[in-house]
């Protein structure tokens, strides 16, 4: 590959780990990192373009039987479901840049319909002047980027073919994933095309960092210990049934190396399949920002705050001219005494759904568009008072 190991990489202030944006690029790894929105993130290293997974293997005994059978795979006939579904997996091969700062990537992507649009991570395809996608029996063809949502680091790319030769992948309801439930990937980590590797959902509801083209974390993302890497950046997670359930996008590494040690992020199905059909049509997409930052209330730094109530969000910035802003929301003011200062408003409802932590608050906040009015319920001075707030689109 050409070009050179140049990209961009950022620390997250208070982590030791890097947030990594895995894509190859240039014989290398470009590095990318993902910023807070109104809710603190875990930092976690992202596969640009390509992610990679090592294939897991576990020695399971059925104790209720003493049956000391070897397993290989949680997943009954994961040969079978592999072989079923890696045809709806693709390649993506990018060219980016011109004379001698040109560079090159691999990432994977997911056959969404049979009309020829695929799914990927918008850090993939990113800057890219040229895409090539291959497909597992060999075929590769030209790729055109049609629409985006850096705000969820998702892309499409549209490839030319006869609708026979397209098969679709099958996409879950990433809401009913569990903890524990078995999963497997699909991608090309490091170069090394359509590798499976297979583990578990370790977590659910994550945060990434901000990514790096709008600085907006990415929310609801499943974690999992099935290995990614460069390359896999944009591939599908799938689950025993051999429906994606996910977008492999990023990793966390508190070492600071750009390689899986066992914690991996993927955009869930949901949010993708929400906003598949705008980026197929081309639309551009907007985020809404409420504008605060916060502190989820306990009984300990409530008393430091001075407020009765222990439970819901202490807004300890407002975003000037925001929507919070706006619709009059105050912020914590004065010198903290060992804790928060003093003079918050406690947000305890959006719409009438409780709010108990500032994760929450974001992940509510997100589930709206710009323009959308809210009702916040807001504990001030020991009053509860209902304040409208409007929706604004994500600025950083």
């Amino acid at each position: 590959m050409a070009g050179d190991l140049t990209g961009r990489s950022w620390l997250q202030a208070g982590f030791l780990g890097a947030v990594v944006v895995l894509a190859m690029v240039g014989g290398g790894f470009l590095a990318v990192a993902v910023v807070g929105d109104d809710a603190p993130a875990a930092v976690a290293t992202a596969p640009a373009g390509a992610s990679g997974t090592q294939a897991t293997s576990s020695t399971q005994t059925d104790e209720a039987s003493n049956d000391a059978t070897v397993s290989l795979t949680a997943i009954e006939d994961l040969p079978g479901i592999v072989e079923r579904v890696s045809p709806s997996v693709v390649a993506i091969s990018t060219v980016s840049g011109t004379g001698a700062r040109t560079a090159q990537g691999l990432g994977t992507g997911v056959v969404a319909d049979k009309q020829g649009h695929i799914l990927t991570n918008y850090h993939v395809i990113e800057g890219a002047r040229q895409v090539t996608v291959e497909f597992t029996d060999g075929t590769i063809v030209q790729g055109t980027v049609i629409g985006s949502d850096p705000g969820n680091d998702l892309a499409v790319v549209r490839v030319t073919l006869p609708q026979g030769a397209l098969k679709p992948a099958t996409f879950g309801n990433s809401d009913e994933v569990k903890p524990g439930e078995s999963v497997f990937a699909v991608g090309n980590p490091f170069a090394q095309k359509f590798t499976v590797t297979s583990g578990i959902i370790s977590g659910l509801d994550r945060d990434s960092p901000g990514n790096t083209a709008s600085g907006r974390p990415v929310r609801g993302m499943l974690q999992t210990d099935a290995a990614v890497n460069p390359g896999n950046s944009g591939g599908p997670l799938f689950n025993a049934a051999g429906e994606v359930v996910g977008i492999n996008t990023a990793i966390e590494n508190p070492t600071g190396q750009r390689v899986f040690v066992g914690v991996g992020f993927a955009v869930s199905s949901n949010t993708a399949q929400r906003f598949l059909p705008d980026m197929i049509a081309g639309k551009a997409i907007a985020h809404p920002q409420l504008g605060v930052s916060g502190a989820s209330l306990n009984e300990i730094n409530a008393q430091q705050a001075g407020v009765d109530v222990t439970k819901g969000v202490y807004l300890t910035s407002v975003a000037t001219g925001s929507a919070a802003d706006r619709a009059g929301l105050r912020a914590a003011s004065g010198a903290a005494t060992g804790g928060l200062a003093p003079g918050g408003d406690v947000v305890t409802k959006i719409d009438g759904k409780e709010v108990t932590t500032i994760q929450q608050l974001a992940k509510l906040v997100d589930q709206y568009n710009v323009g959308d009015q809210i009702k916040l319920t807001v504990i001030r001075g020991g009053s509860e008072l209902q304040v409208t707030a409007t929706l604004q689109e994500w600025t950083g």
